[in-house]
């Protein structure tokens, strides 16, 4: 196994990675920044971004990535393609694997690993991803004004994202697997104030139908079989996200889902030197740019964590 030290480690790209990179590598840190296996996170499957701020055309997904990264590029940033397999923060320096191969002893990491949606699993959610098929309704439910549209799942998730789409399209119809909600009873009552919104109870998805876009999803109830056909051109699927950070489980603490716990008003992680940001560590927002005002947070917390330690290790050798 190959090995090296650096000052500053980033783990994970995207709108957070490569910000704490072009903060890090302004102020002298010298990160090294890995990409991860999706390079540029979950933005390089969005079509269409309109609601990031200095873009007043909008901008595709993977071409707001791409400027990201040759922005952390100009500043010196080392991005580099593998995947962190294994960390240890048990000591200092902090030793991070990459690609079952690389070991990196690092005085500062800063985690942005990212979220990943959680999906049904059916055929055609990932051919119409970004055609009509979404897992976030604030991203793109601009795209289907005057619409109708459809949303699964029963938490306050989907209620959320029911709600706000009802604002924007004509109609939404929400998939609910069984005859009640898991949502608070607040989120359920807003939903049922809402007009436009109608409940399908014991409902299930059975086909996305469009090729090169979504045109209709055919719905079946699963206690009497019925089926119904619904003339819908956005399916929201709202079963909630799943935080990427296994292989930080048993370090850093975290809450039930495995969202990375940070001190309030910080990217400061229960052990000294790690820092999360992005959506490894926001379960509330998840957009782009507040994962990019994290990002920014992430280095400047690890930039005057280096300067403390940099400054007690010289009062140290002075006594």
């Amino acid at each position: 196994m190959t090995s090296e030290k650096i000052s500053c480690l980033i783990i994970g790209s995207g709108p957070a990675g490569y910000t704490a990179a072009i903060y890090a590598s302004r102020a002298g840190l010298n990160p090294v920044l890995y990409t991860g296996t999706q390079p540029g996170g979950q933005l390089t499957i969005t079509t269409e971004v309109d609601n990031y701020p200095g873009y007043p055309d909008g901008i595709s997904g993977p071409e707001m990535m791409i400027n990201f990264e040759k922005q952390a590029k100009r500043f010196g940033t080392d991005v580099r393609y593998g995947l962190a397999t294994a960390v240890d923060f048990t000591d200092y320096p902090h030793k991070v694997i990459i690609d079952n191969k690389h070991e990196i002893t690092a005085e500062s990491v800063i985690i942005s690993t990212g979220a990943s949606a959680k999906w049904l699993g059916m055929d055609g959610e990932e051919r119409l991803n970004g055609r009509g098929v979404s897992a976030c309704a604030v991203c793109d439910g601009f795209f289907f004004r005057g619409q109708d549209v459809v949303v699964v799942g029963a938490g306050d998730t989907a209620a959320e994202e029911a709600s706000y789409l009802a604002k924007l399209v004509n109609k939404v119809y929400l998939l609910v697997r069984r005859d009640e909600m898991r949502a608070s009873k607040i989120m359920q009552k807003r939903v049922e104030m809402l007009p436009n919104i109608e409940v399908l109870w014991n409902t299930e998805t059975v086909k996305l139908n469009g090729e090169d876009e979504l045109e209709s999803v055919l719905v079946k109830n699963n206690k009497t079989g019925e089926e119904q056909l619904l003339n819908a051109t956005g399916f929201f699927v709202a079963i909630g996200h799943k935080p990427n950070t296994d292989i930080f489980k048993g370090y850093l603490n975290m809450d039930e889902t495995g969202y990375i716990q940070t001190i309030k008003g910080s990217a400061c992680t229960n052990i000294k030197g790690v820092f999360a940001c992005g959506d490894a560590q926001d379960n509330v927002y998840r957009q782009a740019v507040t994962a990019a005002g994290t990002g920014c947070m992430a280095a400047l917390d690890a930039e005057r964590f280096l300067m403390e330690r940099e400054v007690e290790t010289i009062i140290e050798e002075i006594a």
